[in-house]
């Protein structure tokens, strides 16, 4: 049983509204920032394992996946603003050098993890950076790049498992840890408190109203970054430089985006630009997890799971014994460990939220809250994809 494209779509939607209905009503879901289309897409994932059981066969129409996942890609090059990180200063493309350390050995830990398992590296990858440090999106992304590709019938399954597991201990994980580093310091005798005289600028966007308008230009520069990285694709394609379409995509809308904001011809409605993006996301999030093949991970359960574990005590490790005394071991350099937790192992709204957790118990911190949304929300993104590759190609 095959849906038509219409029709799938149609699921996808009231997937994401069921999904919207139990993050409302359940408090876990709520409190550790679940996200709704992996709430609703987990649920038609079991209907449709159910359904099999009773040999009933659903194989959604799967040609709708990658659009959305080109446009929330597209959106994330666009709201990259150069600005924001000449903001940020020195401290943080310190903490940026960091994050890129961390991303290259939780793809060193994936990799060396599912070799003594006797699996493929490409399956340590989805428990490495791909997932910890992307996300759901950025999973899913390359789980049908490793389908497509490498054969990896199971990577979706494995990708959206791992990222759903990320997503809760980066929450578990990162407001108890800057809590500890601050009352370890504490009772060193050491005086926490924030640097006020971070020099960082106050960037707010300019207060644009979000209307038809608005949307209607953002979507002109998304699909001109979508034209253009598909057109980078093709043309690189089986030389060295080969990388995804969104990739690509991402790396056009980079330009795009920055191109306008310094030439001034127009500037970028971040929220109607994160509007777009968000949709997208979750649309592409529900029709992937609605095609996901559960019964596919049974064998492949404990190597992941022994990935998974390594990677959030490395994490803690990381965190608390580098990122922390690199970045001052202040009160700003706990904050930010409670960041880099939170989008290491899950994304930048549990990062966001692992940082006002603590800041509404210890004081305020103008710097992390700076640094965080700039390498979280998009640099992290551009470096992952590059990190990536590199092991693909050694691999």
């Amino acid at each position: 049983m095959t849906p038509g494209p219409i029709t799938t779509l149609f699921i996808a939607i009231v997937v994401l509204v069921l999904g919207q209905q139990c993050v409302k009503h359940v408090r876990f879901l709520r409190e550790f920032n679940i996200p709704v289309p992996v709430v609703g897409g987990l649920l038609a994932t079991l209907v449709v394992t159910a359904l099999r059981g009773f040999g009933i066969e659903i194989t959604f129409f799967g040609g709708l996946q990658e659009p959305f996942m080109l446009v929330f890609f597209a959106s994330v090059g666009l709201s990259a603003n150069f600005g924001l990180i000449r903001a940020g200063g020195s401290k943080l493309l310190i903490f940026f050098a960091l994050v890129v350390g961390l991303l290259i050995l939780q793809n060193i830990v994936g990799v060396g993890i599912a070799t003594l398992f006797g699996l493929s590296p490409v399956m340590g990858l989805l428990g490495g950076s791909i997932t910890m440090s992307g996300g759901h999106g950025t999973g899913a992304a390359w789980a049908e790049v490793f389908t497509n590709n490498y054969g990896v019938e199971s990577a979706m399954a494995l990708a959206m498992a791992a990222a759903t597991f990320g997503l809760v201990f980066g929450s578990l994980v990162g407001g108890p840890t800057a809590s500890f580093l601050i009352r370890r310091a504490r009772k060193k005798g050491m005086k926490i408190e924030s640097d006020d005289q971070a020099d960082v600028a106050d960037l707010a966007g300019k207060d644009e109203r979000t209307d038809v308008g608005s949307m209607i230009r953002v979507l002109c520069c998304l699909f001109a970054g979508l034209v253009a990285g598909t057109f980078f694709h093709g043309v690189l394609e089986n030389t060295p430089f080969s990388l995804p379409t969104f990739v690509w995509v991402l790396f056009s809308c980079v330009i795009i985006g920055n191109v306008l904001r310094i030439s001034r011809i127009y500037h970028v409605n971040d929220d109607a630009n994160n509007t777009v993006g968000n949709v997208a996301l979750s649309v592409f999030l529900a029709l992937a997890l609605m095609n996901l093949k559960l019964w596919d991970l049974a064998n492949l359960a404990l190597p992941m799971l022994v990935i998974l574990m390594v990677q959030v005590a490395l994490v803690f490790f990381y965190t608390t014994q580098v990122t922390f005394r690199v970045m001052g071991g202040g009160y700003d350099a706990a904050v930010l460990v409670a960041g880099n937790c939170g989008f290491a192992m899950g994304a930048t709204p549990t990062a966001i939220a692992n940082m006002q957790a603590v800041t509404e118990r210890f004081g305020p911190s103008r710097l992390a809250f700076i640094i965080v949304p700039v390498v979280g929300g998009f640099l992290i993104d551009i470096a992952n994809a590059l990190i990536i590759k590199g092991f693909l190609f050694f691999t």
